[in-house]
């Protein structure tokens, strides 16, 4: 029979008080990740096994969260500014004791205990007040270091799926916002527009994201008279969108119910896009008032893409006009043009993701392709025309991808 010494007994209890001590805690750090509890209390769980049990004085957690930061820290004053955790750590990949430095900061440290997730660095552990016991080379020093890296390990990794997991919440979040934005603006494109022995209609637009901030719309006035527009606001994204809707709304109210002429509604639209846009933006702008009793077209182009007036083997372009709205508070200076329109004249009206769309070579798809296509596809249905516009766009860029939003009007006056 075999007696254990009063020391292997010692011995036997502290490594037992040790593991108990250190199921306790992982349990207790577990229990507090599935209950979904906030970060700031898992952290002061961390605190509580580090300083309280270990009796660890001095350490920084950095964790990579977009860029390093400190997550946790205890005995250091201050911020901490004179570490770089990318150009002093990354080296490191497992735990390792700090010798010496070059870094007067890093000196005031003992040891390195990286945490790394399928071979990404998450977090560095650096802990100081600890070199006593590493030198002593007590087994019970380095399986702490070992118990706090997978410790720092639990809670690193925990924090990161919160992190991701608020993140795709958030990302969804924006997608239903982008979904309703794109349900809002598609309400807002005309539903119907005329094919008959008068005119033919057809428009056709893609965003470059979801939404888009291209508008282009078709009023009726009565039997005779309609308006045409198109318009593109300066950005992208639901800001562009939302603008270009308010924008849509005031055009229509403004000509439908109040019956300015163009030049006063351009006017008056100038004022209200400032103010809504707080001079921060602009939109290009062309509007076109036709009567089929008199042929005649009037129109103001606002800054915008001259719409192309095709008859035969002629064009010409609809410049007259003004400024972009919102660019200043006051217009300075505003020109209408009437021009009388011939039998079978198609009007083409576009946005700027057309005629500027790049190729491999960097060219840009400009006016004159733009006009030959007309032309050269003039017994075309306006529909069908536009469709071969885009097709000829889709041949044009290649393997590159539209990075603008492309919308098109196309009218034939018969």
């Amino acid at each position: 029979m075999s007696y254990i010494s009063e020391k292997e007994l010692e011995e036997l209890e502290n490594r037992i008080r040790s593991k108990d001590f250190k199921l306790n805690s992982l349990l207790e750090i577990t229990k507090a990740i599935n209950s979904n509890a906030p970060v700031s209390d898992i952290l002061n769980i961390y605190n509580y096994v580090l300083t309280e049990q270990l009796g660890i004085r001095k350490f920084i957690l950095f964790n990579h969260q977009g860029e390093w930061k400190v997550l946790d820290k205890m005995g250091i004053k201050g911020k901490v500014k004179d570490i770089d955790v990318e150009q002093d750590f990354l080296r490191f990949t497992d735990i390792t004791v700090i010798e010496s430095s070059y870094k007067q900061s890093l000196d005031k440290f003992d040891v390195v205990i990286p945490v790394h997730h399928k071979d990404k660095p998450l977090a560095f552990l650096v802990m100081g007040g600890v070199k006593d016991q590493l030198m002593s080379n007590d087994r019970r020093s380095f399986a702490n270091l070992n118990f706090i890296q997978t410790l720092t390990n639990i809670i690193v990794v925990a924090i990161e799926n919160k992190r991701l997991a608020k993140q795709s919440i958030l990302q969804e979040a924006v997608k239903k916002e982008l979904e309703i934005a794109s349900e809002m603006q598609r309400l807002l494109f005309p539903d119907h527009l005329p094919s008959n022995d008068k005119i033919d209609i057809s428009a056709k637009y893609l965003s470059h994201s979801q939404v888009s901030g291209d508008y282009y719309d078709y009023i009726q006035i009565n039997k005779d008279e309609f308006i045409i527009c198109i318009a593109d606001v300066s950005g992208k994204g639901i800001a562009a969108a939302m603008l270009m809707a308010n924008f849509q709304a005031t055009v229509r109210t403004l000509y439908t119910y109040k019956r300015f002429s163009l030049e006063d509604l351009v006017h008056e639209l100038n004022t209200k896009f400032f103010d809504s846009a707080k001079g921060e933006k602009f939109v290009t702008f062309f509007i076109a008032e036709y009567n089929s009793k008199n042929r005649k077209l009037k129109y103001v182009n606002a800054g915008h893409n001259w719409p192309i007036l095709i008859k035969g083997k002629t064009a010409r372009f609809l410049n007259k006009g003004c400024i972009g709205l919102g660019m200043l508070k006051e217009i300075p200076f505003l020109e209408s043009e009437t021009v009388e329109i011939e039998q079978n004249t198609t009007l083409i009206l576009y946005t700027d993701g057309i005629v500027e769309l790049e190729n491999n070579e960097n060219e840009q798809f400009q006016t004159d392709r733009l006009t030959k296509i007309v032309q050269n596809f003039y017994p075309l249905s306006m529909e069908d025309l536009n469709e071969i516009i885009f097709s000829k766009l889709d041949d044009w860029r290649g393997k590159r991808k539209y990075v603008d939003d492309t919308a098109i009007l196309s009218c034939r006056i018969f």
